[in-house]
């Protein structure tokens, strides 16, 4: 995917977004159906939005909120540590803290809803990465949201077994979340490579416990010597770790995001 060097988002209007006192600035890109895509720490980089002209391209509006970091900065180790620190210790994101929902979500719902009544279609999509990769899960409960991507979700932190195993929301809204894919046939797609430790495999293995089949799984093989060539600390599936020549299979975790979105809002 090209990347535009001088501007990485100067071809998306920018605009913002206010819900509860809280006033984000946010990005959109393309017509159709909307899809809010959470970008990874360090924040929106240039990868970030290459994967959102993409959804566009699909003839979606990508709808990129600024939650952290610089918009359009290329991730490094000093954008990493200025970015993390500050989220750490955030209440709004609530990193470490198992069984619940963090605060940020009530926002993103709402972006969810404005979305969806500015774009139109039978609801929206939601792709969180890795920071904010089980946020597209919490939103689940926001009838509007009919598809959303978990790739590579990483909170909350920890090592423990208990915190490798959770969600990220709070048990009632994962009851919620479990109601409606039973009644509604919520489907919800999760992405991650096998060897990736920020991501354990413990939670898929919750997803496909409180889900069933309405979660679809896909982990990519990071193992030493992984015949695809993919790092063993291979971590972000849709940006920095993509191979997008056909046939790789980080091009195809790719084509299925964007077909799952498609396929539910644009039927």
């Amino acid at each position: 995917m090209a990347t535009q060097q001088a501007d990485p988002l100067a071809d998306f209007e920018s605009g913002s977004f206010a819900f509860d006192g809280k006033d984000r600035s946010v990005y959109r890109l393309g017509d159709g159906p909307g899809v809010v895509i959470m970008a990874e720490v360090p924040g929106i980089t240039p990868r970030v939005a290459d994967f959102a002209r993409r959804v566009a391209g699909e003839g979606l509006t990508a709808v990129l909120p600024h939650l952290f970091g610089t918009p359009g900065a290329p991730p490094s180790a000093g954008t990493y540590l200025r970015t993390i620190g500050p989220l750490c210790v955030s209440k709004e994101f609530a990193m470490f803290a198992k069984r619940t929902t963090p605060p940020a979500i009530d926002w993103l719902r709402a972006l969810c809803r404005e979305t969806h009544e500015r774009c139109g279609g039978p609801g929206v999509g939601a792709v969180g990465m890795c920071f904010t990769g089980g946020f597209a899960l919490a939103m689940a409960t926001e009838p509007a949201l009919l598809a959303p991507v978990l790739s590579q979700p990483s909170l909350p932190v920890g090592r423990s077994r208990a915190a490798r195993s959770d969600l990220g929301l709070s048990d009632a809204d994962l009851l919620t979340v479990r109601e409606r894919a039973a009644e509604d046939d919520l489907c919800v797609l999760g992405l991650r490579f096998s060897g990736d430790a920020l991501s354990p495999p413990e939670r898929f293995a919750s997803l496909r416990r409180e889900l069933g089949d309405n979660f679809i799984g896909v982990e990519l093989d990071s193992s030493a010597g992984n015949p695809d060539g993919h790092r063993t600390k291979a971590h972000s599936v849709l940006t920095e770790d993509l191979d997008d020549r056909p046939g790789t299979p980080t091009h195809d975790a790719l084509e299925q995001v964007l077909t799952f979105l498609i396929e539910r809002l644009r039927p």
